[in-house]
């Protein structure tokens, strides 16, 4: 048999690297996943707007598995009709991307930004930009993400600048945003305000402090503070008690003498102190810590901040002005120490809160930044979950959402840096402010007070408060664009779930606010938020770059191909539940497609793919696997509809390897080569739903087995298999009496095959079996499979019965299924030497039960396990059992060759 397309010999095994980049011309020639072109026009749209990765960012493995799922919910709601967009982009990353350029910059001319200038860095930014910036979407490319490339958008381009100024000025002018001194988390290395969503908390060894301070005019009596920070003490304005603390009743009012810098200081009461921490008595700092700064409103005690904004202390900090934080720290300590004020030092371990981008620890610090109210903002947002009309998947992420809103702090919305959308305010002499969505010229009259603009605020926006607007402003907002009202609100968003307060949430409030083209009800910006798994190292650690446990996707794509890793990952993944990868799981993916290949050549080599006929199917096998295939078509589409990623992979992994390539084409084999038709037409539709099926979680190999089926067969197929339709199951049905007999026939042959190797009889050696059947409604199916199970078990013989008679010393094994529906028996008459068997068996009765006695000797001794380590002794139990399982199954062996 040869093959009959003109695609020249298919190789004998995948190979990813000479597919990959040809089926993607293809793709991308084709122009099918271009939204809204006219072919789709009339059609349903569907949209899904990618998680934007920063243009600093490379490929990871939560890329590449949030990646997959985006793309597998795209082509399969493609292949069901629906005109998709999945709409690409990157975020300009302000943090971030100011870094890596102030790096490149002073290590190849030794030059800040500072010197160089704001205009001339910021184009320093764009050069870098354009040469780096599309990198991460390249390596997306590769790995078959099915976006409309088209349509890829920057979060800084002029369109989305529009949108995040319309956003800005309409919030200012509804008293949403506004300006003012607040503590804010500082990064002293990055020196910029980072709000609370961007802080990581890391449990470190450190130290607590316990400082005495003087009682004034009470000589000899102290109040002991404790701190973990003890340089803060040099901006300590009171002293904070409970009410009811009856050892400090006569020190409420009092005053003390804060040393170091002889400020006095009042002892206030106040009920958020816990009298049984520590001393009961706690120092307020109000301009460095965030309980305190309320504790020092509600006593209006002054704020003094001791630190600049580099991290070295203020000329407020007295003689230890100009020093570090951690210099400043050691001198406190000495100086407290040499004064008799340092009680005791305890070693502890502590959260830490980090800046997630230069991992300093941050400063709380009073400063002048812009805020945006969210409570008004959140309370739409709070209502589309308990409305249903979004929905979190898993479920148990709405409370961590709601959790948040229910709680929501103001929005520190502006960032010291230059890279990013400048805030679009503007100062007259007098500092008015005025928000424009225009430029105001220096020297121009201010929109409110007529006096001259003298400059624009310096500061930009949180890169989040344009990210925020992605589902918005990517599709022509503010403008009533056709794009905007076709494609919002959008249907799906996959993400993780550390930027459900960061960008998830915030989405859904833009929504609600923004989108006046549509109906309140109908502003939620995506119905479904579907939140991935963690990608874990293989002992169960978060990758890491600092901890070098990374995995490239892209040295996996290259040693693997495209299709293993997005297989592996998803198989790998079950939704709710984070996945332990490890570089050797690829393997699982590529040995399936290799299986699929291999299945797929088998039937391409069986000549022209004739057309179906469902009229012309009677053969028992046929009927059973396009009744297993209607019920995969139906249970494939059920998991891609409900986002259960991991049940349709699996499902299709089990129909695939087992059902059609380990059963069914072996089954058909004989029938090939006798030249028969019916056969070769059964597998050619069942080879086309598969791929077609398993397009969305492999594209490439699925879209080059496709080419050559296209080739093979008599009937008109679609040119490419991404732009195919959903197998629509025309012609099959369900058939319960295929599957019953081939059910039975399957457990016949498994048992048979298992005996055969307790026994040690060669697999291709005839043998004589009877199926004992002791439930009569499995007699009919069994009988009907006789032919079946003979061919597949390499049988001589095989008799069905509900009380055939029974070969003397014939091996015997029940259906493990169902136990109670029939017995195999081999008779082994002929098939072994029953005397050198036994001979076998007994030696190794005789070794396992001297085993068994060394271990029952080291496990009933009281000493040994008392003393020995615990999982020492569990191992020690577990070879026990181990061994006396095995000890059974040898004697069973025994037991059947003496009949």
């Amino acid at each position: 048999m040869t093959p009959t397309t003109t695609l020249g010999e298919m190789p004998t095994r995948y190979d990813p690297a000479a597919v990959e980049s040809d089926v993607r011309a293809r793709w991308e020639a084709s122009g099918v996943t271009t939204a809204g072109r006219e072919a789709v026009a009339d059609r349903e749209p569907f949209t899904i707007m990618i998680p934007p990765p920063n243009v600093t960012g490379r490929l990871h493995m939560g890329h590449a598995l949030n990646g997959t799922l985006q793309d597998i919910v795209a082509r399969h709601r493609r292949m069901c009709g629906f005109d998709v967009l999945w709409l690409p982009g990157t975020d300009h990353a302000g943090i971030a991307t100011q870094a890596v350029v102030e790096k490149k910059l002073y290590a190849e001319s030794k030059t800040t930004r500072q010197e160089l200038g704001r205009e001339a860095f910021l184009a320093k930014v764009w050069e870098w930009k354009e040469e780096h910036g599309d990198a991460i979407l390249e390596q997306t490319k590769r790995l078959g993400a099915s976006c409309d490339w088209s349509r890829t958008r920057f979060t800084l381009e002029p369109d989305m600048s529009t949108a995040v100024r319309e956003a800005f000025v309409r919030l200012f002018d509804k008293g949403l945003i506004y300006r003012g001194a607040r503590l804010v988390n500082w990064d002293c290395v990055l020196q910029t305000a980072i709000s609370d969503d961007e802080i990581e908390f890391k449990t470190m060894a450190g130290k607590l402090w316990h400082l005495k301070y003087p009682v004034q005019g009470q000589d000899g009596r102290f109040v002991t503070v404790a701190t973990t920070r003890p340089e803060t003490m040099l901006g300590d304005t009171g002293v904070a008690v409970h009410p009811d603390d009856a050892r400090y009743a006569d020190l409420v009012g009092a005053t003390l003498l804060l040393p170091l810098v002889d400020r006095e200081i009042p002892v206030v009461a106040d009920d958020s102190v816990d009298p049984e921490f520590g001393s009961g008595a706690v120092k307020v700092t109000p301009g460095h810590d965030p309980n305190d700064y309320e504790r020092g409103a509600r006593h209006r005690l002054p704020i003094i901040n001791i630190l600049e904004k580099d991290g070295t202390l203020t000329e407020a900090a007295g003689p230890f002005a100009g020093l570090s934080r951690e210099d400043a720290r050691r001198a406190v300590v000495a100086a407290m120490e040499e004064r008799g004020l340092l009680e005791r030092i305890e070693e502890i371990e502590h959260n830490v809160p980090l800046s997630d981008r230069s991992k300093s620890p941050i400063e709380p610090l009073v400063s002048e930044q812009w805020f945006v109210k969210m409570e008004p903002l959140a309370e739409p947002a709070i209502a589309a979950v308990k409305s249903g009309a979004l929905r979190f998947q898993p479920e148990r992420w709405s409370k961590v959402y709601l959790d948040w809103l229910e709680n929501v702090r103001d929005w520190c919305i502006s960032r010291q840096l230059w890279w990013g959308h400048r805030i679009p305010v503007w100062y007259d002499e007098d500092g008015e402010p005025a928000a424009s969505r225009d430029d105001l010229a220096l020297g121009s009259p201010h929109p409110q007070t007529g006096k001259p603009i003298v400059s624009q605020d310096e500061d930009v926006l949180d890169t989040w408060a344009s990210s925020w607007l992605w589902p918005l402003a990517t599709l022509g907002w503010p403008e009533p664009t056709a794009d905007l009202k076709r494609y919002f609100p959008t249907q799906f968003l996959s993400t993780a779930s550390e930027i459900i307060y960061l960008w998830v949430a915030r989405m859904i409030m833009a929504g609600y606010e923004f989108a006046e083209h549509e109906p309140v009800e109908n502003r939620c910006a995506f119905s479904t938020c579907y939140i991935h798994a963690t990608v874990l190292d293989g002992q169960g650690r978060r990758m890491s770059k600092s901890a070098g446990n990374g995995i490239d996707p892209i040295e996996m794509i290259d040693q693997y191909g495209a299709d293993a890793v997005r297989f592996s990952l998803v198989l790998l993944t079950k939704e709710g539940q984070d996945t332990k990868l490890a570089t050797e799981k690829f393997e699982m993916g590529r040995n399936f497609l290799n299986k699929l290949w291999n299945a797929s050549r088998f039937v391409l080599n069986a000549g022209e793919l004739p057309r179906f006929d469902p009229a012309a199917v009677t053969a028992l096998e046929d009927r059973w696997i396009l009744s297993r295939l209607a019920a995969t078509i139906e249970d494939t589409h059920a998991a891609y509809e409900g986002y259960r990623f991991n049940d349709a992979a699996s499902g299709l992994y089990r129909f695939v390897w087992n059902d059609f390539c380990d059963w069914y084409v072996e089954m058909v084999k004989a029938r090939l080569m006798e030249g028969e038709t019916v056969a070769v037409s059964v597998l050619g539709r069942v080879l086309r739903d598969i791929l077609a099926l398993l397009h969305p979680l492999a594209p490439f190999a699925t879209e080059a087995v496709w080419e050559r089926v296209r080739a093979a067969s008599v009937d008109e197929l679609p040119e490419l298999l991404m732009a195919g339709a959903w197998p629509d199951g025309a012609g099959l049905r369900r058939d319960a009496e295929a599957e019953a007999a081939l059910n039975h026939a399957q457990e016949v042959v498994i048992t048979v095959r298992r005996l055969r190797q307790q026994h040690g009889v060669a697999e291709r050696k005839p043998a004589k079996v009877t199926v004992a059947v002791t439930a009569p409604a499995a007699e009919a199916p069994l009988a009907a499979a006789s032919e079946i199970m003979q061919r597949m078990g390499v049988l001589e013989s095989v008799v069905v019965g509900v009380d055939p008679s029974r070969p003397e010393g014939a091996a015997v094994a029940t259906d493990s299924r169902s136990p109670s529906s029939f017995e195999v028996l081999v008779d082994l008459e002929g098939l072994v030497d029953k005397d050198a068997q036994r001979a076998d068996l007994g030696k190794t009765l005789a070794k396992l039960e001297k085993q068994l006695a060394g271990l029952a000797g080291k496990l009933d001794n009281e000493s040994f396990v008392a003393k020995a380590p615990a999982d020492v002794v569990e191992r020690e139990r577990a070879r026990q059992a181990e061994v006396a399982a095995e000890h059974a199954r040898v004697t069973e062996l025994l037991a059947a060759l003496e009949g």
